[in-house]
């Protein structure tokens, strides 16, 4: 038999090639416990594991065996451990549930027992002493490390939806977007809960790209859709579900295991297929909040409007009312925030008149230096085209309302890169653009939006917020 571990090949290609092959995202955990086996002890709970990759060993995209129901038996217990985990066919990605974290010679060794001794291709790590934690893990060439973010038990919340500095987001959030700094070499994953889907969405938000290992579909009772919908990426990749006792104390663990696997399908293909119709994905329960709010404070408004233009539209957006609402511009600087901080730049370039208060938020929240392009000529005192204080050769990342054509965030920018600044990635709260992003992109620059107009007009239908016959006119004005 094969002793795994001596690819060199990186883990989560391996695992995409193992998805592909036999079209699965299920990975099977083996969690042996005194429930499973008459005599608690290192030979039965070997047994146990065996049958159960006997009876799924085609069916799983990866194995998950939790160390501490083998380590809980002694040298016997790891001797098992070693013994399961060679037993697995070495083409099938196994993770080493162990939530280490520390730091050091103690991180190394920790790291040496997974890969070396073990011969385990990843591993849950605890990131609370940070980056000196993970280092270890990751230096080891083809494998991988999953960072616990959001985790799937009730008592998640006590320290990971705490709000952290100046910044006022949750901790969660926090690691996530570290973990896409530190993940230069793809191979760090997260994990988040199927239990959590406000999170899997914000995250997926953080991170359109990341590996999810999301616990909690079974016996913990996640909404497997839910999730799958929050967690999935565009290309139905970028999830793994684990599932242990559901599986495992099944009467029948390969029929378990095989209706698991065709539910997570089903629901997969739905996704893909929904993303192909550019349908987006779920709202999370902050862009719930906020859409609510835009209609509820007239910022969007359905009837008929004579635009500048002098067309007559079915809807009309002013952004500007938002700064008479104090909470709900706090608000509206937050969801900007979230699509901020993963970028990387030294100003924020508010586009007069409407981003200025909003991006006077986004700078106190993240502690950002802001900046701005005048709308007017200045002919007296400094004469300053661009407001603020900035270097040639530093980066702006463009703050607007919203956007039409695109053809005024390109006004702006021009000043902006006349008088010295770099500028790559625009962002906005609402998109009302048919091919805006198309269009910027053409011209080198990348647009990031936190609602597209039909991701608000389908929020709006559904929940039944507008009227049908408005919502039929405003789709059709768009469209046309």
């Amino acid at each position: 038999m094969n002793w795994r571990g001596d690819t060199l090949d990186s883990f989560f290609s391996t695992l995409e090639t193992r998805i592909d092959t036999i079209d699965s995202l299920l990975c099977v955990g083996l969690d042996p416990w005194e429930d499973d086996v008459v005599v608690y002890n290192a030979e039965s709970i070997r047994d146990f594991c065996f049958q159960i990759i006997d009876q799924t060993s085609d069916l799983a995209a990866a194995y998950k065996p939790n160390g501490a129901f083998f380590e809980a038996l002694g040298a016997e217990g790891a001797v098992a451990l070693q013994d399961v985990i060679r037993y697995i066919p070495p083409e099938i990605p196994v993770i080493l549930d162990a939530k280490k974290g520390d730091i050091a010679s103690t991180a190394k060794a920790y790291a040496r027992a997974a890969f070396e001794v073990y011969r385990a291709d990843a591993i849950t790590l605890n990131p609370y002493l940070g980056k000196d934690a993970i280092l270890p893990f990751i230096e080891y060439p083809g494998k991988a490390a999953f960072i616990l973010c959001k985790t799937s038990n009730s008592g998640a919340g006590d320290f990971q939806d705490m709000l952290i500095s100046l910044q006022g987001r949750p901790l969660f959030e926090q690691i996530a977007t570290r973990v896409m700094e530190w993940n230069v070499d793809g191979n760090l994953g997260l994990v988040i809960g199927a239990t959590q889907i406000d999170s899997l969405i914000r995250v997926r938000r953080i991170d359109p790209n990341i590996w999810i290992l999301a616990p909690g579909i079974g016996a913990q009772g996640g909404d497997l859709q839910a999730a799958l919908q929050a967690g999935l990426r565009d290309d139905g990749m970028g999830m793994l579900l684990p599932v242990s006792r559901a599986i495992s104390r099944a009467k029948n663990p390969r029929k378990e295991a095989e209706k698991v696997k065709e539910e997570i399908n089903k629901e997969r293909k739905r996704v893909i297929l929904r993303n192909r119709n550019g349908r987006g994905t779920s709202l999370s329960e902050q862009q719930r909040e906020i859409a609510k709010g835009l209609l509820e404070l007239g910022c969007i408004q359905f009837g008929e409007f004579t635009l500048k233009s002098g067309d007559i539209s079915p809807v009309y957006i002013d952004l500007r009312r938002i700064i008479s609402h104090p909470n709900f511009l706090h608000q509206v600087g937050r969801a900007f925030q979230e699509l901020i901080e993963p970028l990387k730049f030294d100003h924020l370039a508010a586009l007069p008149y409407a981003a200025l208060p909003i991006a006077c938020v986004i700078s106190l929240l993240g502690g950002w230096s802001m900046v701005y392009p005048r709308k007017e000529e200045k002919t007296y005192g400094t004469k300053a085209p661009v407001e603020g204080i900035f270097s040639a050769g530093e980066t702006a990342v463009v703050i607007d309302d919203l956007i039409t054509t695109g053809g005024s965030k390109l006004e702006g920018i021009n000043k902006l890169k006349e008088n010295g600044l770099k500028v790559k990635d625009i962002v906005v709260l609402i998109d009302r653009s048919v091919d805006a992003k198309k269009n910027l992109e053409k011209e080198g620059f990348v647009l990031h939006s936190y609602f597209s107009i039909q991701e608000l007009l389908s929020f709006y239908r559904e929940n039944d917020l507008v009227d049908q016959d408005l919502l039929q006119r405003t789709y059709r004005y768009l469209h046309d």
